[in-house]
């Protein structure tokens, strides 16, 4: 299996590669988590986007976030594996890709995380600290968490 991923702006997406996104967005968030909400959010236009393929197929996704969208941190958000690609550890190399595209395009500081509970301890693996109570997003048990530098 081939494994590459490319970072873009909003503005450098082709129609095709925002279709892909927003397709597995919904996939994921909207149809098997049941969360009806709406996933464009007005944030995606001053983000990075993450795409990460196996085998010329989009796999997983996520959004880099600069300073002030989010939050006052940079951040990750729209973390998502497509159900098709689970179970072979690329959720790590997503993330570790993420880490470092934050570095590259933001410089080297905090990357601030609404992490699903579950995720908790994955999450922790990478160097994410919980910060916090937890709350409810969308009837999902989130926790905020912050990778220090």
């Amino acid at each position: 299996m081939e494994l590459r991923y490319i970072i873009k702006p909003f503005s450098a997406l082709t129609t095709q590669e925002l279709y892909e996104v927003l397709r597995l967005r919904c996939e994921v968030f909207v149809v098997e988590q049941n969360c009806p909400y709406l996933d464009m959010d007005n944030k995606d236009q001053a983000s990075y986007h993450l795409l990460y393929y196996a085998d010329h197929q989009l796999a997983a996704y996520t959004r880099l976030l600069p300073k002030g969208i989010s939050y006052e941190d940079v951040s990750i958000g729209r973390v998502v594996n497509a159900p098709t690609h689970r179970g072979i550890g690329l959720g790590k190399k997503l993330m570790e890709a993420s880490i470092a595209g934050c570095y590259e395009k933001f410089g080297h500081s905090p990357i601030r995380i609404s992490a699903q509970l579950y995720l908790l301890k994955f999450y922790e693996s990478l160097g994410f600290v919980a910060v916090g109570d937890t709350y409810l997003e969308d009837n999902i048990v989130h926790i905020e968490m912050v990778k220090a530098v």
